[in-house]
C-alpha cells in the first residue's frame, strides 16, 4: 500500500508542471541540484587548465628567453669581434703609415709576452735575429719611442721599455737646433712616467712642451719624440730643474710595434775605451 502511494506520490512529481512556463518541476529541481555540483567541478576544471596553461607558457616564455639571451651574447661577441677588428686596423693603418714616413727602415713586430721579473718595463716581441734585429735596436710606435732591445734570439727578442728603471737617453725639450734645454731621460719604473734631469735651472721650460731624442746617447736616432712634459720642480741659476714626463707611445696598450733597424755612427776610438763603452761586436752580427 505504501508503495503504491510513493508511486503514486514519484509519477504526480514527475508530471507536475509549472503554471507560468508548463515546464517539468521535477526537471527544474534536478537543474537546481545539479548547479550545486557542476559549479564547483566547472571552476576547479578551469583552475586545473588555466595552471597548466599558465606551466606552458611559462616554459615557453623561459624557453624565448633564454634564446634572446643567447643571441644577445652572440650579437656582444659580434660587436666586440668588430670593434677589436677596426683596432687591429687602426694598429696596423698606423704601423704602416710610419713605415712610409720614418728615415728608417721599419721593421714591425708583434708583442708575445711580458717579462715576470720586470712586468710592464719589459716585453718580447716576435722578431729576432733571422729577421735582422740587433741588440740596442731602438723600437717605436706611430706615438713616440718605446725602448730599445736588450736581448736577441733567433726567433724573439726582448725590449726593455723607456720607463725601466735603469734605461736612459739624451732628450732635448724641442726641436734640435731650435733649443738648448739638452738633459737626461731616465726611466721611474712607474706605469706611464719618465724623469728628464740635468736641464739647466736658466733655461725656460713650460708644461706640454715636447721631449725628443737627441743621438748623443749613441743608441738612438735623434728626433724620435719621447713625450710631453707634465710637470716641473722648477730649479735655479745653481740647480738644474726636475722635469716629469708622460712617454709618448701608449705603452701599457700596445699590441704592436715597429723596430728601426738603425745602427747608430761609429764612436770615436777614445769613446770605445770607456768603461761603459757598448761593444761594437754586440751591435754587428
Amino acid at each position: 500500500m505504501i508503495a503504491l502511494l510513493l508511486l503514486n506520490f514519484v509519477l504526480m512529481a514527475f508530471d507536475a508542471r509549472e503554471i507560468t512556463s508548463g515546464q517539468r518541476v521535477i526537471r527544474a529541481w534536478t537543474q537546481t541540484a545539479a548547479d550545486f555540483v557542476q559549479s564547483p567541478v566547472t571552476t576547479i576544471t578551469a583552475s586545473v587548465s588555466n595552471y597548466f596553461t599558465s606551466i606552458s607558457t611559462l616554459r615557453s616564455a623561459q624557453s624565448e628567453n633564454d634564446i634572446l639571451k643567447q643571441r644577445i651574447q652572440e650579437l656582444e661577441v659580434e660587436v666586440k669581434q668588430k670593434e677589436d677588428l677596426t683596432s687591429e686596423n687602426q694598429r696596423l693603418s698606423s704601423l704602416l703609415q710610419l713605415k712610409e714616413t720614418s728615415k728608417y727602415k721599419v721593421l714591425t713586430a708583434r708583442i708575445i709576452g711580458r717579462d715576470p721579473s720586470v712586468w710592464f718595463d719589459s716585453s718580447i716581441i716576435n722578431r729576432g735575429s733571422l729577421d735582422g734585429v740587433l741588440l740596442n735596436m731602438p723600437v717605436v710606435t706611430d706615438g713616440g719611442l718605446v725602448g730599445r732591445v736588450t736581448a736577441v734570439s733567433p726567433l724573439t727578442a726582448q725590449v726593455d721599455l723607456v720607463t725601466y728603471s735603469k734605461s736612459g737617453l739624451g732628450g732635448i725639450i724641442g726641436q734640435i737646433g731650435e733649443s738648448s734645454a739638452l738633459g737626461v731621460v731616465v726611466g721611474t719604473s712607474k706605469k706611464d712616467l719618465l724623469e728628464m734631469k740635468y736641464v739647466p735651472g736658466s733655461i725656460e721650460v713650460q708644461v706640454g712642451q715636447t721631449v725628443f731624442t737627441t743621438g748623443q746617447d749613441g743608441i738612438f736616432p735623434p728626433g724620435l719624440k719621447v713625450g710631453e712634459i707634465v710637470d716641473i720642480v722648477t730649479g735655479s741659476a745653481t740647480t738644474p730643474h726636475v722635469i716629469q714626463i708622460r712617454p709618448a707611445a701608449k705603452l701599457n696598450s700596445m699590441q704592436e710595434v715597429g723596430i728601426l733597424l738603425y745602427e747608430p755612427p761609429p764612436r770615436a776610438e777614445f769613446e770605445q775605451k770607456l768603461p761603459n763603452a757598448v761593444p761594437s761586436t754586440t751591435k754587428k752580427k
